[in-house]
Parts: C-alpha cells; structure tokens; sequence
C-alpha cells in the first residue's frame, strides 16, 4: 500500500496543527513513494482521486467526514492524523495525538473496516447530534477553541447545560415506534466523547453493524450531571431522565431541526432517515 497518497489537509483546524505537521508528514510520504499530491479540503471536489490508494488527512473530525464519500467501499485506506479540536474518530481507532508514534502506527499498516452512517444522503463516521448536543458542537466560538482545544466543548457543556429544553420526537427504531420529549439526541456510530472519557453506547464498536442513540430527558441541570457522572463510571440505565437503545434502521419525523453531523452543522428539513453501513471504509488504526 502507500504507492500513490493524497494528502488533504485543513490548515484552519484546531490550533492549525496541520501547518506545523506538514513537512514532517512531506518526509514520511516520501519514505513509501513519489507518487503524492498535496491539497487543501476546499480542492477536493475538484479533483480525480481515481489514482490514489491512501488518503491522508491533516485536521479534524469534519475534514475526515468530507473525503468519506472518495472512499466508501473502494479499497482506498484512509488515514488521520489529528489536528483538529476534537478529533474523535482518531480516539475510537486508538491512534496517538502524538505525529511520530501516528505515522508509525500508519506505516505498520493496521487496517480496520468500519461502518458508516447514511443519513439522507449525509454520510458519518461518528455521530449525529440534535438538542444540547448539537449546542455545544455548534454554537462554541472558534475563539474558545483555539484558546483551550478540546477543553472549550467541555466548558460549552456545562453553559449549555443549565439551558437545556426539550422537544418532542417521533421515530421508528428497527420497525418500532417511539415518542420521546428530549432535550438532547445522539446517534452513534462512534459512541465516545471527550476523546474516549466517555461513551454513550455499551459495547459500542465501529465495525458492529448498530447505531448507539441516547436520549437525555431531563432539563435539570443536577440531574443532568448525575446521568453524565453514569456515563463516566460506565453505568447506563434506562429511566426517567435517559434512555439507550441500539438499532440499525430509524426513521425520524422532522419538520425542521438544526444538528450536527460529524462536528458540522447541518439543517435538515424533511424527515430524517438514518441507515448503518455495515464494514464500507478502511482506515488504519491501532
């Protein structure tokens, strides 16, 4: 592998990592080929990536959601090196935030098949989320980010937690329907948040073939934090202030609802279908 890579990279991601990383990554390249091309993520959609058999990308979470569709169920392997603010697929795949100990995981060629989520046309590697989640991953100022990283969504959770609201939804999980008030939804294919602090799935796995989903019922913010404080101790129990299930399969009535999808903002305006992938990319992991 490695005989022909495209490098995309996104130079404004995190704390522009990127453009420290570049010419240690120029050298790694050349140590397995001659034959790469270097490009930032806004060049991607004009060009023929029909040659490569690698993609490396240089940012965050949403650079890695924007090349999916260059790699789904091609034999292309896509590897990530994390520059972003929260990069968490690269946490699920148990790669290193350090370069050096990162490339060598690449260069030992450990690859991994994992799924992905479909949804209305939008393909996602990690999560889709609506409610709190989806103020905090969109509604965090770029300052705050690049003044504390990851640390800013934390300190965005606890703001927005004491202005939780809820909505109600109506969805079909696997053919059965449910009917939940909620102030904040996540579907999951990478469950893990916060690097791999937390995770809102049980034996939640990227190859698995489900779609972890979290429903928070409450708008106390106390009790809030004891359904978080569960999740730390890895304790997951359906009541009247959250709810887990699983499913493969969900059709979810919507109107008109802001989320994100992998970090990015998305307005959806019809209803939303959701589908796992099963085993469509490959990726390099640990």
């Amino acid at each position: 592998m490695m005989n022909c890579v495209l490098i995309v990279t996104n130079f404004n991601a995190g704390r522009k990592k990127a453009v420290k990383y570049k010419k240690k990554v120029i050298d790694f390249v050349l140590k397995h080929t001659k034959a790469f091309k270097f490009v930032d993520i806004d060049e991607l959609k004009e060009l023929d990536v029909t040659p490569y058999d690698t993609i490396l990308t240089m940012g965050g979470d949403g650079t890695v959601n924007k090349v999916l569709p260059y790699l789904i169920n091609t034999d292309k392997v896509l590897g990530i090196i994390p520059c972003g603010t929260a990069n968490l697929l690269a946490a699920k795949l148990e790669l290193s935030s350090n370069l050096n100990k990162n490339l060598k995981i690449i260069e030992n060629q450990n690859i991994k098949t994992i799924d992905l989520m479909n949804i209305n046309g939008n393909l996602s590697a990690l999560r889709c989320g609506f409610g709190y989640d989806s103020d905090i991953i969109c509604k965090t100022p770029q300052s705050l980010k690049n003044k504390f990283g990851y640390f800013a969504y934390f300190i965005a959770g606890i703001i927005f937690a004491f202005r939780l609201k809820k909505k109600e939804y109506k969805m079909i999980l696997d053919g059965v329907e449910h009917k939940i008030c909620a102030s904040c939804i996540i579907f999951a294919n990478a469950s893990n948040m916060y690097k791999n602090i937390a995770s809102v799935g049980s034996d939640s796995y990227l190859d698995d073939g489900l779609i972890d989903i979290f429903f928070l019922k409450t708008t106390n913010p106390i009790v809030f934090y004891f359904v978080f404080l569960g999740i730390l101790f890895n304790i997951r129990k359906n009541s009247f202030a959250a709810e887990y299930h699983k499913a493969k399969d969900i059709l979810l009535e919507n109107s008109w609802a802001v989320c994100h999808i992998d970090g990015e903002k998305k307005i959806l305006k019809e209803n939303i279908n959701m589908k796992v992938l099963p085993k469509t990319i490959k990726t390099f992991s640990r």
